[in-house]
């Protein structure tokens, strides 16, 4: 007979009485979210997380010792120290022992949980960092200690290292609390019910499937359904009672899993990381931490970063087979081999075996606008010889998904470094345009290209989650070309990296994938090169995909071209430090007198691991907090003061007992009618210029001899030096081709400067003229005028990092006050001048020489500014402005080894963000046959607007660091017109000479210069029949050995580059005296690649120089080694001077 619950039947019934409604899917949602946590976390899953804890002083023993101040002891050191006993709610960094009650040892796992709300380190006894530990509740909390079998057995001693900061330093990105302090919340011994952690994370997968999936797919409603359907399970079998005992508790646990097998497929757990092992494979899941090396706190915090971030990875990989870690920064491994040697070995094993991957090949993530071309090139040939010389790899993939957008002269610098992919994500950040690709190639100004992945998950600091694996193909803006992306997850900017959570989360999605399709199929345990590597092989060798063509402009972030201005300042003129010393030096070592002097490569070195280090990426662009602008500046000192003492070393080998020559310091060298006065030119080109020197002092009267003019005060004198044919030149009289340079206030009140050529006036403050003598024309538009200017700067949110559009608004031009005429000739006129701003003051020289830009014969001259700066303003931004009477579309500005030409109109939204622009040592508006430079010597903010010209030099910020830019400032700008485009003018060459300065040297018996004839009448190496290429660096080889008994190959390393943009063939001609006796074409690591025939030609001196034809492409990079026959070389005797 019938019933009424025929629909419990097998089959499909045929009656049915039951009131099943349709699912109110929306309400279950958000029931779903009372499982954990929250208000009934005494009777939901939160509720069996932990079966047993204590922290019984019995079981948990703590002891502390605080080191003084801001102290870092190493641990050796720290644990001789008087422990006192210590108790949860202090805030300390404490030792401790631990006995883990007996009826625990059989449990799966026991951990101690340590919370100081802040980060720390674990140290066994025997000092081997174990893992890093982050307090506090946010997303990167990690608190848990896993003990292994030895420590549940006996008494367990360890130490913890706690330092007091968070993972974003002490207050955010505000400047730093002094009075912050961190209290112990927990330290525990606890044994999590594992089971039901594992329970937990299937619940949480479930939720994201819900949540991220497209709700139109049957996944996400399955999803749903069986994480309601766990729920029920749970309630139903008694789990919000409380009342369950362990086994029960366990087996209701189990219950609810298989539930969760609806979705990750039957048998998952038992696979464990070969959970997913298809062919198919879209998003590649790669471990990260990124650790800035400076930002929201110091150095050294970053070293204690370092060691605790990695530790814990090298943990996670010894328990997740499938985990693969990435980590760049050769600076960051070098800390870690020098400060924590046991776990440096610990990482190598991890490299050795494939979990652990280095990458980036840089010696760290630097900033890339702003340092030289010759700087970008050390990063990565320090870096890259670091790898190999530790790890015996050198990386192939370039990491930089951080730095504030990207030169185009990267593609070419990585290919020369050994690269052809390059990772970031940071112009997902643009403020203004969406970059349009994903994955593409980047083609660099000279047409040398490299493999992008611009992650579409838009971020390194992935929390592995449905929505990461999700964004990976929904994000992708080249699906028609690959699916493929990657996925770099773990937390970052701070440290920490992946969580355990992390890892199983994606087990759990990849597990997924064997019955589903809708969520995207994640793949584990491979590179970041194997990745690129099908993406290469899958888009024809990336023909099939779109190009990129220059730089990769961040619209954002524009103000960290000027933020900080002695950073700016103290990288530039390290930067030329270097390459005056490696010119020098080389030239001690071939000409100096035998055996007496050795390159110093083991100290300069140093100096240049010290600017590349602060040349990071949270620097040099001035948004880090105070402290590290302490540690900065001191670094910067420590360059100058031990680089002059090379360069005057150096100086020494080839000049013995000449003396520097300042134009400042007084000159106290005992001087003879027989002295005379040298000039050292580390440009290889021939110069005429006029160098101030100060002669006041007991020994100054020979320089005063010399001198063609000498200031009213008699303080300084003015010295007409030409460097026309060799390496070093000699003070001169008045040229007869120059005419003297003049000021004079004209009647109605006007100051003006001239020469022969050119001509500016002021007028009520103001630059009003501009004008071309020769060609009678006039520069400045009528109406308009030209000088200092200063905007209100009132960012959003990044204070430091933002200059926005809107500050260009509210223009404040500032008036020149106070001038008077301090020089009138003959070789240079010059202005004084005083600015007040608010609480800031500006006292300003404005000079113009008699002497042209350049040797060229229709070179003009240029006016130099030299500003010195108190500046107490707050968020307002100085700039100088000048208005052009020249139209051109577009403005062109110096970046390495090239140029890059932008709008200065702002017709689209791409043009419209160029408000504010990254440049070096020029700026250039030009049109057909005329055209006027900004040149600079510290400054790399430009912007090009309509007709103005602007040069921004300081501003404000109060956040992160409160007194960024405050205090005293000097640095220097030009003006120069000329005729013709940049490069009939030579501007590369000119600017160039503005930034590096001629050596002055006082040599006390001039006939010592007989010994160095190889430099007063030849530059030892030259180029010829190509005015745009230029030599860049000359230095000694990198695999040479510098002992006492110069033994070894005898190398020389010249770095060439093409300037101006265009094709050219150039002779290197090396000087007789540098018996080259082989030659070769090498990357910027210094392999060679291609040799090079020799050919001879006659030398102006003695013998035959050597010439080698060097074919150019338009900004392209020719790096040379010259190999000497040492035992040719010409040297003075050890008798010579």
């Amino acid at each position: 007979m019938p019933c009424g619950h025929a629909h419990h039947q097998k089959g499909y019934a045929e009656l049915n009485f039951a009131a099943q409604p349709k699912w109110i899917k929306s309400i279950t949602s958000g029931r779903l979210d009372q499982f954990s946590g929250g208000y009934f976390s005494s009777i939901n899953l939160s509720s069996a997380q932990v079966k047993h804890r204590t922290d019984d002083p019995k079981n948990v023993k703590l002891e502390v010792w605080s080191a003084p101040g801001r102290t870092k002891p190493e641990f050796a050191e720290a644990i001789k120290q008087e422990f006192r006993p210590a108790k949860k709610g202090e805030s300390f960094g404490p030792s401790l022992t631990l006995n883990v009650p007996k009826a625990w040892a059989n449990e799966e796992r026991i951990q101690f949980e340590f919370d100081p709300g802040c980060e720390a380190m674990i140290w066994t006894k025997d000092g081997l960092p174990v893992q890093g530990i982050t307090g506090g509740n946010d997303g990167d909390r990690r608190v848990d200690y896993i003990l292994d079998a030895k420590a549940r057995s006996s008494e367990h001693l360890f130490y913890i290292e706690s330092s007091c900061n968070g993972m974003f330093g002490i207050n955010g990105i505000n400047p730093p609390d002094d009075n912050r302090s961190y209290g112990l919340a927990s330290a525990d011994i606890v044994v999590p019910n594992m089971s039901a952690v594992a329970l937990l994370r299937d619940f949480q997968t479930l939720k994201e499937i819900r949540t991220h999936i497209t709700a139109e797919v049957h996944l996400s409603h399955h999803a749903q359904w069986v994480a309601n359907e766990i729920m029920n399970v749970w309630q139903k079998g008694g789990g919000a009672s409380g009342l369950l005992g362990n086994e029960e508790l366990l087996k209701l646990v189990e219950e609810c899993r298989k539930v969760g097998e609806e979705i990750f497929g039957q048998g998952w757990r038992e696979q464990k990381e070969k959970v997913y092992e298809g062919k198919e494979v879209q998003v590649w899941g790669i471990g990260h931490c990124h650790i800035d090396t400076a930002w929201l706190w110091p150095y050294s915090v970053t070293q204690q970063k370092v060691a605790r971030s990695w530790s814990t990875q090298v943990d996670l990989m010894e328990r997740y087979p499938e985990y693969r870690f990435v980590a760049s920064s050769a600076q960051q491994y070098k800390w870690l081999e020098e400060l924590y040697p046991p776990l440096f070995e610990k990482v190598k094993a991890k490299i050795k075996s494939g979990q652990f991957h280095t990458i980036g090949g840089q010696w760290l993530e630097s900033d890339v606008n702003m340092p030289s071309g010759e700087a970008l090139c050390r990063q990565f040939l320090y870096g890259q010889r670091y790898f190999e010389s530790r790890f015996g790899i050198r990386s192939v993939t370039s990491w930089l998904p951080d730095s504030f957008g990207y030169t185009g002269s990267l593609p070419q610098i990585l290919r020369l470094s050994g690269m052809k992919y390059f990772f970031t994500q940071k112009l997902s950040w643009n403020n203004i345009n969406r970059f349009p690709h994903s994955t593409f190639n980047w083609v660099g100004i000279d047409g040398s290209q490299v493999l992008v992945h611009m992650t579409p998950v838009d971020t390194y600091t992935a929390q592995a989650t449905v929505e990461d694996v999700r964004k990976g193909i929904t994000g992708h803006k080249n699906l028609e070309v690959t699916n493929q992306s990657l996925l770099v997850f773990g937390n970052g900017d701070g440290g920490g990296g992946p969580l355990e959570a992390m890892v199983e989360n994606l087990r759990r999605i990849r597990a997924v994938a064997n019955k589903y399709r809708e969520i995207p199929i994640v793949k584990m345990g491979n590179t970041v090169e194997e990745f690129f590597e099908t993406v290469e092989a899958q888009t024809n060798e990336g023909k099939n995909l779109p190009n990129w063509h220059g730089e990769m402009y961040f619209e954002f972030h524009r103000g960290t071209y000027t933020s900080h201005g002695s950073i700016k300042r103290g990288n530039r003129k390290s930067e030329i430090l270097l390459h005056d010393i490696e010119y020098v030096a080389t030239l001690a070592s071939l000409f100096g007198t035998k055996g007496a002097y050795t390159y110093p490569k083991d100290k300069i070195d140093p100096l240049w691991e010290d600017v590349l280090l602060n040349q990071f990426h949270d620097v040099l662009p001035g948004s880090a907090i105070g402290m590290v602008y302490d540690d900065a500046e001191r670094i910067y000192a420590k360059v100058a003061k031990n680089g002059s003492q090379l360069l005057d070393e150096a100086v020494q080998a080839l000049f013995k007992s000449s003396a520097p020559i300042s134009p400042t310091a007084p000159f106290t060298h005992a001087s003879t009618s027989k002295g005379k006065i040298i000039a050292i030119n580390t440009l290889g080109k021939p110069r005429r210029e006029v160098v101030e020197i100060n002669v006041s002092g007991k020994g100054a009267d020979v320089l005063k001899s010399q001198a063609v003019q000498i200031s009213k005060s008699g303080e300084k004198g003015y010295v007409l030096v030409d460097v026309t044919d060799g390496v070093v030149g000699e003070v001169k009289g008045m040229f007869a081709d120059l005419t003297p340079a003049s000021a004079h206030k004209t009647p109605e009140g006007d100051y003006v400067l001239q020469n022969s050529n050119v001509k500016m006036t002021f007028s009520k403050g103001r630059i009003v003229s501009l004008y071309d003598i020769a060609l009678k024309r006039e520069l400045i538009p009528e109406g308009l005028t030209g000088g200092l200017i200063y905007f209100n700067d009132q960012p959003g949110y990044w204070d430091a990092w933002d200059v926005e559009v809107h500050h260009l608004e509210a223009p404040h031009p500032v008036a020149f006050e106070e001038f008077a005429i301090t020089e009138n000739g003959p070789i240079r006129a010059q202005l004084q001048t005083r600015v007040k701003i608010g609480k800031s003051t500006i006292d300003m020289s404005i000079s113009l020489d008699a002497t042209p830009g350049s040797l060229k014969a229709d070179a003009r001259s240029a006016f130099r500014f030299d500003a010195r700066v108190d500046w107490h303003q707050r968020h307002e931004i100085l700039k100088f402005e000048i208005p052009l009477d020249i139209h051109s579309p577009n403005a062109n500005f110096e970046m390495q080894f090239g140029y890059v030409g932008r709008p200065t109109h702002r017709n689209t939204t791409w043009d419209i963000a160029k408000f504010e622009v990254p440049g070096h040592k020029w700026a250039d508006l030009s049109e057909f046959g005329y055209g006027v430079a900004l040149l600079t010597e510290s400054k790399y903010g430009y912007s090009a607007d309509g007709q103005y010209m602007r040069i921004s030099f300081l501003r404000g910020s109060t956040s992160p660091d409160a007194e960024q830019d405050q205090g005293e400032h000097t640095f220097s700008w030009a003006v120069y017109p000329h005729v013709g485009s940049l490069g009939d003018a030579d501007i590369p060459g000119v600017a160039r000479e503005f930034n590096y300065p001629l050596h002055l040297r006082y040599i006390p018996d001039s006939s010592s210069l007989s010994s160095m004839t190889a430099l007063t009448r030849e530059v030892p190496f030259s180029v010829e029949g190509a005015p745009g290429v230029i030599i860049d660096t000359v230095k000694r080889g990198e695999d040479d050995k510098f002992d006492s008994h110069h033994t070894g190959a005898t190398t020389i390393v010249v770095r060439l580059y093409e300037a101006y943009g265009g094709h050219a063939t150039a002779k290197l001609r090396i000087s007789s005296r540098v018996p080259v006796s082989k030659a070769s074409i090498t990357n910027i690591l210094e392999d060679e690649l291609t040799p090079l025939e020799l050919s001879r030609a006659p030398s102006a001196g003695q013998g035959e120089d050597t010439i080698l034809e060097l074919p150019f492409r338009g900004f392209q990079i020719v790096t040379v080694k010259l190999t000497i026959d040492a035992g040719l070389l010409s040297r003075p005797s050890s008798e010579s001077g």
